[in-house]
């Protein structure tokens, strides 16, 4: 089984959850993708909602995806997180070190701002600010506003629609409401790299080191990590690109690399298959 976390305001239509739900389907691999709180099209109920380091939220689902898969005869699970999915998802497994491995045989992050401060401030500047800043706010302020409706006083809704970049949301939002005290503590605490030497499962970190929103000066180093992370840090894919062929091309062959890494990782039995044709 291969559970996906999804990225910031992902969703089932995501063109990696497209990508990975095709190569589960040709492996014979049950697929799952959970939804973040409040990005399922229904709001959550409770006074919060999701955030880059939220490994109790990791824990809950994988411990679950794991005993039903155990319960229907499955053996090995795998995971994997995309972007802010892949953040929390590596953060999990350094804070369970050795427990980790209970719940998941293999874990993967891809193109996952691992140090949320260098991220943060990348995708406030520039281009990203002006494009892809504006994309994410678009959606997360009518969010946000929708929880303070269910939760009058939650927040003050003028702040929160003054805010111009990820910085001031999360400042106003995201800290407050996830027990954090500002920003810079929610980036600092919630960030996976500074956990990354307590990992315990396979793990694999993959980060083009093109990509507009992860710095590669920010990128952990085999000294910053345990012996069972494994990084690949190719120079070209972007964020969660990776395309292929000619144009329009295809971004297929990251779920093909992943997945592989991940078999193997996992001592799945399909593996000499999977090596033989890869």
């Amino acid at each position: 089984m291969l559970v996906l976390f999804h990225g910031l305001e992902g969703s089932a239509q995501s063109h990696y959850v497209q990508s990975f739900a095709d190569w589960a389907t040709e492996h014979d691999i049950h697929f799952a993708m959970p939804y973040f709180r409040g990005c399922s099209g229904e709001l959550n109920r409770g006074p919060r909602a999701y955030h880059s380091g939220d490994h109790e939220e990791i824990h809950w689902l994988l411990e679950r995806f794991r005993m039903e898969h155990h319960a229907a005869g499955g053996q090995t699970l795998m995971a994997a997180g995309v972007s802010l999915g892949g953040n929390a998802l590596m953060r999990w497994a350094g804070v369970h070190g050795t427990v980790a491995a209970r719940f998941a045989d293999a874990i993967a992050s891809i193109c996952s701002p691992l140090d949320l401060t260098a991220s943060g401030m990348a995708i406030g500047r520039g281009f990203n600010r002006q494009v892809y800043t504006r994309m994410f706010l678009r959606t997360m302020k009518p969010k946000a506003l929708a929880k303070l409706a269910q939760h009058p006083g939650l927040f003050d809704p003028k702040k929160l629609m003054a805010t111009k970049d990820l910085y001031e949301f999360d400042n106003v939002f995201t800290a407050p409401l996830h027990g954090f005290r500002n920003t810079d503590d929610y980036w600092r605490k919630a960030s996976a790299k500074p956990m990354m030497g307590a990992v315990r499962i396979p793990a694999l970190a993959l980060n083009a080191r093109n990509d507009p929103f992860v710095p590669a000066s920010s990128l952990p180093t085999k000294a910053e990590v345990s012996g069972l992370v494994t990084l690949w840090q190719p120079p070209h894919g972007g964020h969660v690109g990776f395309a292929q062929g000619r144009l329009p091309g295809h971004v297929r062959g990251l779920p093909t690399e992943v997945g592989a890494w991940l078999l193997h990782a996992a001592g799945h039995p399909s593996l000499n298959k999977e090596l033989q044709n890869g």
